[in-house]
């Protein structure tokens, strides 16, 4: 029996080399679509929302730096010139006995995001670094247990999940599946050349059984109720599987307390894996089933001092262009070591929801349409199918032209300018369309209603 434990042990291990194939940055062929009513309606309605954000804040918002990565001794990650690892990993983890977030401030959070137009939202709980933004029963690793410990709202969770439920998002947890700081999982006796396991499973079945048991704990934590029913699941660390830490039997009992919670087993490709989640790209064509592209606003998805930010204009154009290839755009937004959304991110933020606050109709409720795309115009249609939009995007640096012209999609009479709200009857000839556009339009994304022939 105990050789026959160790044999699929053994099978299981094999998974985290056939999931890597499926590369974060990109969308893999083989999705398998959910089979539980509710979820697929979870699903549909998520793809209403079309834009949301995800949050980043942990140990690595202290001094601003890339999030976990780097603790871990690959050939791509740089430390600080004479620095030694061992001590580095130190350094890192002593961070948190200095994270004191005295300003925090979700109610700030959910306002900002609100108005930038976003409708759902996900929140690191915890990063590969092992540290948790909840009060974990399990690891004293937490910001509850720190210099934030004798805060009212040391659960910040809880706290984050409630300022958003006010603001009717929906709710998305980020979880690693690995756990670095976790002694089952980079355990001591033992040298950390990379991010995965460092021993062999089959030489310590006890190891990794303590570890399963231990992240089944903590996502049941999250899930089970104690932070209220919760829309999305969104599992990282791609190279462990969700079937090696149980998910499945996770999933079970977080559905019976949160009704068709999507679950996001990010690049698992199977039952577990609800939609799929390309990383700072979009996919190069149109995509019928569910997905996801997660961009950050400035170069890092966690905070960092003195951030070159994406305009506005720039976050407009990546949003037409995914929804037109039938996905959704959740952007990553960094709070702050103390606990705010900066001043030079809330005003970008702010000028997006401004214009989905006159355009949003060509973003939100929309689906794709077979003609999707022509040059700088991408298209969006209603879901009843009778209502087309097309969305000019205007790159960084240019003005808005005085004409706008794509083929096929031709308008069966005027067009509405979402912008301004005006009608304008464009010139067809064949099957190109051409827009002479109003004067005293801003030089921003042009958003254009109409019905089709």
């Amino acid at each position: 029996m105990k050789r026959i434990a160790l044999l699929l042990i053994s099978a299981a291990f094999a998974l985290p080399a056939i999931a890597q194939n499926s590369f974060v940055h990109k969308t893999s062929d083989g999705y398998e679509w959910p089979t539980d009513p509710a979820v697929l309606e979870k699903l549909d309605t998520w793809q209403d929302l079309k834009f949301g954000v995800l949050m980043h804040w942990g140990l690595y918002s202290v001094p601003g730096i890339v999030e976990s990565w780097s603790i871990c001794n690959e050939d791509w990650i740089t430390r600080p010139e004479g620095s030694t690892y061992e001590g580095y990993k130190q350094w890192y983890w002593g961070l948190s006995k200095e994270f004191n977030p005295t300003d925090f401030n979700p109610e700030q959070w959910a306002d900002v995001f609100a108005r930038a137009g976003m409708k759902y939202m996900i929140f690191t709980t915890k990063h590969h670094d092992g540290f948790c933004m909840y009060d974990s029963d399990y690891t004293d690793f937490t910001i509850a247990k720190g210099p934030f410990a004798d805060n009212p709202r040391r659960d910040v969770l809880k706290y984050v999940f409630d300022a958003f439920r006010g603001k009717d998002f929906m709710i998305g947890a980020y979880f690693s599946k690995p756990d670095w700081h976790c002694e089952w999982f980079w355990n001591p006796y033992y040298a950390t050349p990379h991010r995965h396991i460092n021993y062999k499973v089959q030489q310590h079945p006890d190891w990794w059984e303590k570890y399963v048991d231990f992240t089944q704990k903590q996502l049941r934590e999250i899930t089970g109720g104690r932070y209220g029913k919760i829309d999305i699941l969104w599992l990282d660390g791609g190279w462990i599987a969700g079937d090696q830490v149980g998910l499945p039997e996770v999933l079970a009992d977080a559905r019976k307390v949160s009704p068709g919670m999507i679950s996001v087993d990010r690049t698992i490709q199977g039952p577990n894996e609800n939609y799929q989640t390309p990383e700072r790209s979009i996919p190069e064509a149109q995509k019928d089933h569910p997905w996801e592209s997660c961009i950050t606003l400035s170069n890092d998805w966690g905070w960092t001092p003195n951030p070159r930010y994406k305009t506005a204009r720039r976050v407009i154009d990546i949003l037409a262009e995914i929804t037109a290839k039938g996905g959704c755009f959740v952007l990553g937004v960094g709070p702050t070591p103390t606990g705010i959304i900066e001043e030079p991110a809330v005003e970008i933020l702010n000028s997006i929801g401004e214009w989905l606050s006159r355009c949003g109709e060509a973003i939100y409720n929309t689906r794709i349409t077979s003609h999707y795309n022509d040059g700088p115009v991408w298209f969006n249609a209603s879901k009843d199918g009778k209502t087309i939009y097309a969305i000019y995007a205007l790159p960084d640096g240019e003005s808005l032209p005085t004409t706008i012209t794509w083929t096929e999609n031709i308008p069966a009479g005027k067009v509405t300018i979402l912008n301004n709200g005006k009608k304008v009857k464009p010139t067809v000839s064949g099957s190109t369309v051409t827009l002479k556009l109003p004067r005293g339009l801003r030089d921003e994304p042009i958003a254009i209603k109409f019905t089709v022939k």
